[in-house]
């Protein structure tokens, strides 16, 4: 709020203190508004003094106020009656007077306490948000492969319109260049199961049975569900972090503006690499582990490899090999969807990109771990 005070001198405020005629007096001008509150402060501090009986503070010179103004002056009023003295102000504008008597309506009113919130209350209200969260995500997921899938098929009408070359740089982007870091775990993994298999199987003289359980685990389970959330943190969140820069440099808004389909041509070739790379990673792991767990197990039993392979041979049939390689292609569309839904899901600078992209990774192994608990669930209802 603004009062004038008529033809008054201009310029910087200030304040001094008139003891003429025996009577104190401070007699401010200049501009009292908050840009000069600091240093109008600095000159009020003092003035009170000795001062005791009758002070008149004179404010005909003040050229612009404020309600910061008219509170600094109040304050100097305040502390004048601290000391024993009785303050009156003189000069007042008629323009100003509502807004002193505004400021000294509303002196010592202090806002209401924020209420602090029941900390049940508070856990109730996170919950309800999480789960209204994870309902709207799981919508738009369940749309986006609607989406998806529809491109798909009708890239298989039109195979004319699939890119080809898009197709060929993402698979060598997410298998081969995929294959050292597979092998290594897939190596790693298959003497980790060795060694604590043989250590276990020990105990009990069955050690020989170390094989079996290196191999069925293996081509079973560990080999295609390590190897997909592998690719998850590696290739999911690649498409995530691709996408969404190019979201928040407005890519995607001009492929939409020259009539392009993103989805044909950032979404399509990424879901159909990843579904022909998972399964041929999976292969690739599977013969990498069972080499790992081989040399622990010729080194702990002391086996040669022809016995190895021979109990190996009596150990695996061609349907557990199936069962892992089922799931690698349902592994890698969930992963390469779910990256490339949280890239267009992007909104505003590089922190959301990054967010999308931890968001990326946790719900694609989430969603993986889940499909690999459904099928554990049906072959074991089929019996294989």
């Amino acid at each position: 709020m603004h009062g004038g005070t008529g033809t008054m001198a201009e310029g910087a405020g200030w304040i001094r203190r008139d003891d003429t005629g025996g009577r104190v007096r401070l007699v401010a001008g200049g501009r009292w508004t908050v840009a000069d509150i600091a240093a109008l402060d600095e000159q009020a501090a003092g003035l009170a003094g000795d001062a005791a009986g009758p002070v008149g503070i004179d404010v005909s010179a003040v050229a612009g106020l404020d309600t910061a103004g008219v509170w600094l002056l109040r304050r100097i009023a305040h502390r004048l009656e601290a000391a024993g003295a009785t303050v009156g102000f003189a000069g007042i504008a008629p323009g100003s007077r509502a807004l002193f008597d505004l400021v000294a309506a509303n002196e010592g009113r202090l806002p209401p306490p924020v209420p602090r919130p029941n900390a049940a209350v508070a856990a109730v209200e996170r919950l309800g948000r999480a789960a209204v969260g994870a309902g709207r995500e799981t919508v738009a997921l369940t749309a986006f492969i609607g989406q998806a899938t529809i491109t798909g098929l009708r890239a298989i009408r039109r195979p004319r319109r699939f890119r080809i070359v898009s197709l060929a740089n993402q698979i060598e982007r997410t298998g081969l260049d995929a294959l050292p870091i597979v092998g290594l775990m897939a190596f790693l993994i298959g003497i980790v199961l060795a060694y604590q298999g043989a250590t276990q199987l020990r105990r009990f003289g069955a050690e020989i049975f170390t094989i079996d359980l290196m191999a069925v685990s293996i081509l079973r389970e560990i080999g295609v569900l390590l190897t997909a959330i592998l690719i998850a943190g590696r290739s999911g969140s690649a498409f995530t972090a691709e996408i969404g820069t190019m979201k928040v440099n407005e890519e995607v808004a001009a492929m939409n503006a020259l009539g392009l389909d993103p989805m044909e041509i950032l979404v399509l070739p990424r879901i159909a690499a990843l579904v022909i790379a998972l399964p041929l990673l999976t292969l690739f792991a599977d013969f990498v582990g069972l080499a790992g767990g081989a040399a622990m197990t010729i080194v702990s039993l002391d086996l040669t490899a022809t016995q190895f392979l021979g109990r190996l041979h009596d150990a695996i049939t061609p349907g557990q090999f199936m069962v892992g390689m089922v799931k690698a292609p349902v592994f890698a569309y969930l992963i390469a969807v779910v990256g490339c839904h949280e890239g267009l899901s992007v909104e505003g600078g590089a922190e959301s990109v990054g967010r999308m992209t931890t968001r990326s990774v946790v719900h694609s192994i989430f969603l993986v771990i889940i499909a690999d608990a459904v099928f554990s669930i049906m072959f074991s209802a089929m019996g294989i």
